[in-house]
């Protein structure tokens, strides 16, 4: 029988670990893909550009910001009406996966609606307001909007979304997600504010 160097062998079994785990990512991608297309999509559309004023973009955000607020709404930590029924469809172990999928589309760009309140939003987003306490968005979600590793995407959101999360935080209905931070910082912002911050996050 033919006996194979040591060497030769573990590089073998390299390629070979590597070709498997290759083979499983491609599967779970195309099931990632599978539950964007018939669960997600009604809402979010299948690569994640909703058309829907109320239902968020979530093509290009973070996977670990969207596959942990899958979490949060199945295990009822983060409250959605939508979204807790139609996660019951959805196997916990396909989360990382989807979260992955949608992470990797192209987020379509939004539109301002309102270039005089886009204005006013862009001096809170870039410079906060001192007298009242509250910080510059761009400290925490960066200066185009674009979130990093432990903030998420803001920029090109829906305004309306983006209005009725911010009004969340600030009545305590949404406290999953740096709620106490976020908590802090909607309580000090008016409501004529958070629309005009969630307007200048849309022209992103």
């Amino acid at each position: 029988m033919r006996q194979f160097p040591e060497a030769g062998l573990r590089r073998l079994a390299r390629y070979l670990v590597a070709a498997l785990a290759a083979t499983a990512l491609g599967a779970q991608a195309q099931e990632a893909a599978k539950i964007a297309e018939t669960v997600c999509a009604p809402c979010h559309a299948p690569d994640g550009n909703s058309v829907i004023p109320n239902f968020p973009k979530i093509a290009g955000q973070q996977p670990s910001y969207i596959a942990k607020q899958l979490a949060d709404i199945a295990a009822g930590k983060r409250k959605s009406d939508a979204m807790g029924p139609t996660l019951a469809s959805v196997k916990p172990s396909d989360f990382a996966a989807l979260a992955a999928w949608f992470g990797a589309q192209k987020q379509a760009p939004g539109k301002v609606e309102d270039a005089a309140a886009a204005k006013v939003g862009e001096r809170l987003f870039k410079d906060g307001n001192e007298a009242t306490g509250v910080p510059a968005c761009a400290g925490c979600h960066m200066v185009n909007g674009e979130g990093n590793d432990r903030n998420p995407r803001i920029s090109g959101q829906h305004q309306a979304y983006a209005v009725k999360e911010i009004l969340d935080f600030k009545s305590g209905a949404r406290a999953n997600d740096k709620g106490r931070v976020m908590r802090v910082v909607a309580e000090r912002l008016t409501e004529a504010e958070i629309k005009a911050v969630a307007e200048y996050m849309a022209g992103l």
